[in-house]
């Protein structure tokens, strides 16, 4: 059994001039990844391998989940494949895991995260908005088979906020 935890980055502030990759997080996007990760600190399995985009809103979302979560910052593993919008090269970077990790904590981008959801899971998603958590697990020893699977666990930040704040 193989089980991947995708998480989109958080909302990234379109203030600042810099290039797309070194985007640093809106306010809303450090509160939000705050939110997931408290949330699900619990729930997220400490023998799981951390890959992140090399993006610099990817990265700072991994760092937050990590810090509330009480993990070790240095086994984030910084994947510049991962930097990717494409769901197919999401595909691919997934299908290269060695088979001796069962579980990935994945943090990328849409619309590769999206399509690869609606691709090999089984709930529709319109969209894994910024901050969106998407759990499956697939019925295979191997990284390479990945087919169909279950999707698990959803948790959107919009989840977790009562609805007179928003």
């Amino acid at each position: 059994m193989k089980n991947l935890m995708l998480i989109r980055h958080a909302k990234s502030n379109w203030d600042s001039p810099s290039s797309d990759k070194m985007r640093s997080l809106s306010s809303r996007g450090i509160a939000d990844a705050h939110l997931i990760s408290s949330f699900l600190a619990s729930y997220l399995n400490e023998r799981c391998i951390v890959w992140c985009s090399t993006a610099k809103r990817a990265k700072d979302t991994a760092t937050i989940f990590l810090q509330n979560m009480i993990w070790p910052l240095d086994s984030i593993i910084f994947k510049d494949e991962l930097y990717t919008f494409d769901a197919n090269e999401l595909t691919n970077a997934i299908k290269k895991c060695n088979n001796s990790y069962d579980c990935i904590i994945l943090f990328g981008h849409n619309s590769a995260i999206t399509d690869f959801v609606n691709k090999f899971g089984d709930v529709f998603i319109d969209n894994v908005p910024t901050t969106g958590f998407v759990s499956m697990n697939f019925d295979t020893d191997s990284w390479q088979n990945i087919s169909k699977g279950h999707t698990k666990k959803v948790v959107f930040p919009r989840d977790l906020k009562s609805n007179d704040r928003e």
